[in-house]
């Protein structure tokens, strides 16, 4: 028998959705304390500034830069008590930053855009994407666990931001990840797609949910296409994953292989769910559908799901 491990293309599919650019060295081992502080003293520093779920990008030659230094930073009144160590860029140390002055208040130079205009209309290069998503995803686990979940005391940033610790009881916290399934169940000749109530017009997509605990991918996979599409599957593969930072998760696309055709949709979860055919499906994705139907844009691992099964023929 051949040896086929990694017998796959030497980029992976995952490289190529949105928010998988992130080029910055973590050093995840070399995280002290004071690593922000640190940060802030190096004149090669970069941050960024977040606020409200917005990217605060500046008008540069035309298109959009994110970057700011140290003392570029102080008019948007950024919070450095709790700035985020993202890693090391090859230009120096790397900061995500909450922004104290509010949208309203920007100079017209500076444009607050949120996370997924800033990803689908590709205003900053895909380096830079990945590095957003890796500040967001951390800022808004902080905001959202001030407080010890043990004891209910105020917990302290540490680490750089990769930790918060209770004073209290010294229970320490780490940031969370939440893992979220989504797949594609298709044959040779068609796939499943469903509609949620807040889509845009006419775009159907892949299934999606959430992976509960105790629970392997693959179980989740079946679980979410049972109870949404009333479909069992059988075997199921993975495809890629995409970092998702709405508000920290993780997505893991999969392909499932269906053992019915009878669709019993969940109308409380999906507007619509049906099987589309191959040459259908493709004139959705180059969005030439005759009843402007569409599927997720580019960026989204939806996207790369449905892409890759059309053109595996």
């Amino acid at each position: 028998m051949s040896f086929r491990l990694f017998d796959a293309p030497l980029r992976e599919p995952s490289q190529f959705v949105g928010f998988a650019g992130n080029t910055i060295d973590r050093q995840s081992e070399n995280r002290a304390d004071d690593s922000v502080d640190k940060a802030l003293a190096d004149p090669t520093t970069r941050l960024l500034l977040m606020n409200g779920g917005r990217l605060y990008l500046k008008l540069a030659d035309g298109g959009f830069d994110p970057w700011y230094r140290v003392a570029e930073s102080q008019p948007f009144e950024p919070s450095f008590d709790q700035g985020v160590l993202l890693g090391f860029s090859e230009q120096g140390p790397v900061l995500a930053v909450l922004a104290g002055i509010d949208a309203e208040r920007l100079p017209e130079t500076v444009k607050a855009i949120d996370y997924r205009s800033v990803y689908m209309q590709g205003l900053i290069d895909e380096a830079a994407a990945g590095a957003m998503a890796q500040g967001a995803a951390l800022l808004a686990w902080h905001a959202s666990h001030r407080f010890c979940s043990k004891c209910g005391s105020e917990s302290q940033m540490r680490a750089g931001g990769y930790k918060r610790h209770c004073p209290n009881c010294g229970t320490e916290h780490f940031p969370r990840t939440d893992p979220v399934a989504i797949m594609l169940t298709a044959t040779r000749e068609k796939c499943l797609l469903g509609r949620g109530r807040h889509f845009a017009p006419g775009m159907y997509s892949a299934l999606a949910g959430f992976i509960e605990p105790g629970e392997t991918i693959e179980a989740a996979v079946r679980r979410e296409t049972l109870e949404e599409a009333g479909i069992r599957l059988g075997r199921v593969v993975y495809h890629a994953s995409q970092p998702w930072p709405f508000p920290y998760s993780l997505m893991i696309g999969c392909f499932g292989e269906p053992l019915n055709e009878d669709i019993q949709a969940d109308l409380n979860e999906l507007e619509d769910c049906r099987w589309f055919l191959r040459d259908e499906v493709r004139l959705m994705l180059d969005r030439t559908h005759p009843d402007t139907l569409v599927t997720p844009p580019k960026g989204a691992i939806a996207h790369y799901l449905i892409r890759a099964w059309v053109d595996s023929e």
